[in-house]
């Protein structure tokens, strides 16, 4: 696997549209970086990080309003292996307005876009989220 993180957001991607309550997905730092935000944010309901054999997995819990209406409605994923995207503060996307958000992994740790332009700094703009 070339983008792991792709990966995660893919298998979450895929998990909402089938209307699935739960995805596995293999864990790293950087995907559970990703995860607690998302929740944080109140994209997703929980993950948990399972321990069993050689690979860690991540439980994710999806967030869905009354009949299976998914909260999570777009993953884009927009830093790539082969082109990595870079932005200083000044340049951080607002995603759909303000709606959505950017995830970063700055030189602080992985924040949201508006986390990183609080703290004046930039970074790699991992994905969009909305």
């Amino acid at each position: 696997m070339s983008d792991p993180v792709a990966d995660m957001l893919t298998r979450v991607r895929n998990a909402v549209e089938a209307r699935h309550d739960a995805v596995m997905v293999p864990a790293s730092r950087l995907k559970i970086a990703i995860a607690k935000i998302l929740k944080d944010e109140g994209y997703i309901r929980d993950y948990e990080v399972l321990k069993g054999g050689p690979q860690r997995n991540m439980k994710i819990q999806l967030r869905y309003i009354g009949r299976k209406e998914p909260i999570l409605h777009g993953l884009q994923r927009v830093s790539k292996p082969g082109l990595r995207v870079y932005v200083q503060k000044a340049e951080i996307p607002r995603v759909y307005g303000g709606l959505g958000m950017a995830i970063l992994t700055t030189p602080m740790g992985v924040m949201t876009g508006q986390q990183a332009w609080r703290r004046r700094v930039g970074g790699e703009i991992l994905c969009y989220v909305w």
